[in-house]
């Protein structure tokens, strides 16, 4: 026997597999797939103050080992996500749910986790700081230790709930970032966000999606991923969410020797929607396989190589 538990802010999980905001809708589509309940929990799509009807279309490109959206955070917005779709998550999910939340102002995110913090179904928070900030030049919250740190100073005043910031890997220096989140009262980090692409059409001569740029995802950027959970993981004492490429058990296991405590599965989900599913009956055969008995004995084993 193995044991795949693993304790993520103080909440108890039967797997460290967690879908990826954004790739898992509210979860009750999946649900007609297959129980969701076998997850470890998941994140559902990132919630706004108000509704957003996103980016014109077309939103995605498909590209080698990967893929590009720009969605742009379409969503009904927290009142309606509270009032619609967490009851119908309610009847086929019994866990607790991981809620992101996006905004384009400090006020935005303290508005939305705090009306999120008070949802019984809701175990953490997950606040995606790299949304462009309207007050300060469009540039993301996640670009600077100052800005990252205050969403996480005004969201912390106003929750009771675990606050994991989830971080955007298109910045020179991660960890200074990751450091200051915890420093102003981060339960946790979840990293990587989607990296900048870009596809051209070489017979309309024009970029594929609307958008122009979007966020490039998939197997190909899961070594920037590793990396940068590896360095973060090592310079702060708070649980480290790995994400960026995973398609397989072996990766999971890849993820929390590097340092994660658990692991989110992002674009395998659009590709093959049984893919989080097939991770988690894969795993204990796969730990197996490596002579792993519990993934905690291994998490961070890669900084004593």
């Amino acid at each position: 026997m193995v044991n795949t538990k693993v304790n993520l802010c103080g909440i108890e999980l039967d797997n460290p597999v967690i879908p990826a905001s954004g790739t898992f809708g509210f979860g009750y589509e999946f649900a007609e797939l297959y129980d969701i309940n076998c997850l470890g929990t998941f994140s559902f799509k990132g919630t706004t103050k108000d509704p957003r009807f996103g980016n014109p279309t077309p939103r995605i490109a498909e590209c080698e080992r990967g893929m590009i959206n720009a969605v742009g955070l379409q969503n009904p917005g927290v009142e309606k996500v509270i009032s619609e779709e967490l009851p119908k998550l309610a009847k086929c999910f019994s866990k607790p749910v991981m809620a992101n939340v996006s905004g384009f102002a400090i006020e935005d995110y303290a508005y939305t986790c705090e009306k999120l913090d008070k949802e019984e179904q809701v175990g953490w928070l997950e606040v995606n700081v790299s949304c462009p900030n309207v007050h300060g030049g469009g540039m993301s919250f996640g670009t600077s230790p100052e800005a990252a740190a205050e969403v996480t100073k005004a969201v912390k005043a106003v929750t009771t709930k675990p606050v994991i910031i989830k971080l955007s890997p298109n910045v020179t220096d991660i960890v200074s970032i990751a450091k200051a989140c915890e420093e102003a009262g981060a339960d946790g980090i979840s990293l990587i966000n989607t990296l900048l692409g870009m596809r051209i059409d070489l017979k309309t001569k024009k970029p594929v999606i609307a958008n122009k740029m979007g966020g490039f995802s998939g197997p190909a950027i899961k070594p920037v991923g590793i990396r940068m959970v590896y360095q973060v993981s090592q310079a702060v004492n708070i649980p480290v969410i790995g994400m960026g490429g995973v398609e397989t058990a072996e990766d999971v296991i890849e993820y929390i020797m590097a340092g994660a405590t658990a692991v989110e599965v992002g674009a395998a989900n659009l590709v093959d929607p049984y893919a989080s599913f097939e991770i988690i009956k894969n795993l204990p055969d796969v730990m197996l396989k490596y002579g792993i008995k519990n993934l905690n004995d291994i998490k961070g084993c890669a900084h004593n190589g």
